[in-house]
């Protein structure tokens, strides 16, 4: 069988889109199902936008002789001229449209509405996502399969728990406005006046919309020489910072998943997580929850996580079988089986 594969964001920056691809890449390299079939990338030299998608992958895929499309990040062909299976990772375009300026939220639900319709299969990341999918894109659940994403490991051997400075807190990941930055800085705030060695990395795109001015709300927040505001860190420098830190906060109130806290249980790093459906069935017991997005919960939950070791405990001793739940092996086993099921039934017919 030859897969052609929608391989845009392999290039770039690292998204969450080209680390689940990258990810399942790695392990079909190694994975014996895998040996059997010809893999082909697909991508344009520059750019790569919905008329790349829509007009010129078709033709890489006709030209290739695929029997079949992998499409990784939410949209694909219409007419792809092959099955096509596509990877919708969360429908919050679909589920919040304030969240996203008019033209990207409308080409988003359109473009991924019917890629989702028309595609042989829909994969998706958890169950929650699969429910959103059902009810905002009009999918039927048959046609929708969860398979879990591997959780990529950031450990640094260099680095042990005696590293840690005390009151050091991470977050990582796209700054959006449901992931409440402002609240997250004004909690920090309450927190670095009783606790001295406390700072708090931020690292992330700041993706807002409307745009907030966030070196401006650092400043203004009386604690702006401990935050540290990064749009970028390269994966090479991550593991450094998951192994300095003593908390990760993620105070996100929309994912499909939510990688990053996972990355930071797998360096030994407690979790301050937004109490949602989503974050319930990914990290389990191995979180401490937020009610809502208050400075003063936020601060709370902080210093419990910072002080409390008994409760730091708890988190990492459940996150231990929480992040085993997570197997690339078994993400990447199922995509091509599925990938392989869609050709086969397509050849039948």
């Amino acid at each position: 069988m030859r897969i052609a594969i929608d391989a845009r964001e392999l290039h770039g920056h690292a998204t969450g889109v080209g680390t689940y691809l990258s990810t399942i890449l790695n392990e079909w390299a190694t994975l014996p199902a895998a040996a059997a079939h010809d893999v082909i990338l697909c991508a344009p030299d520059a750019g790569g936008g919905t008329w790349w998608e829509q007009r010129m992958l078709p033709r890489l895929i006709r030209d290739a002789k695929a029997d079949v499309l992998f499409s990784p990040g939410y949209t694909t062909p219409l007419f792809p001229g092959v099955p096509a299976v596509v990877a919708i990772h969360d429908v919050s375009f679909a589920a919040h449209p304030e969240w996203f300026g008019w033209r990207e939220g409308l080409r988003r639900r359109t473009l991924t509405r019917l890629s989702a319709r028309r595609a042989a299969r829909v994969l998706t990341i958890s169950e929650f996502s699969k429910r959103e999918i059902v009810t905002h894109l009009g999918v039927t659940p048959d046609r929708v399969e969860v398979i879990y994403p591997a959780v990529e490991g950031r450990k640094d051997p260099s680095h042990t728990t005696d590293d840690r400075t005390r009151g050091a807190i991470l977050y990582v990941g796209s700054l959006f406005n449901r992931r409440h930055i402002p609240e997250l800085v004004a909690g920090f705030a309450r927190l670095a006046r009783t606790i001295p060695d406390a700072r708090l990395d931020i690292v992330g795109e700041n993706r807002t919309i409307p745009r907030i001015d966030l070196e401006a709300l650092v400043a203004a927040s009386g604690a702006g020489d401990r935050i540290a505001l990064r749009s970028y860190v390269p994966a090479s420098e991550l593991p450094a910072l998951y192994a300095g830190a003593r908390a990760f906060v993620f105070l996100s109130e929309y994912e499909g998943f939510g990688l990053t806290p996972l990355e930071a249980l797998t360096a030994g790093v407690p979790i301050v997580v937004l109490d949602t459906p989503v974050a319930r069935e990914v990290y389990g017991a191995a979180a401490l929850y937020v009610e809502r997005p208050h400075p003063a919960l936020i601060d709370a939950a902080l210093r419990r996580v910072l002080t409390d070791d008994a409760e730091r405990m708890r988190i990492l001793d459940a996150g231990r079988d929480t992040v085993a739940r997570y197997s690339a092996r078994r993400c990447a086993e199922r995509v091509l089986d599925t990938l392989i099921a869609c050709s086969r039934c397509h050849a039948s017919r």
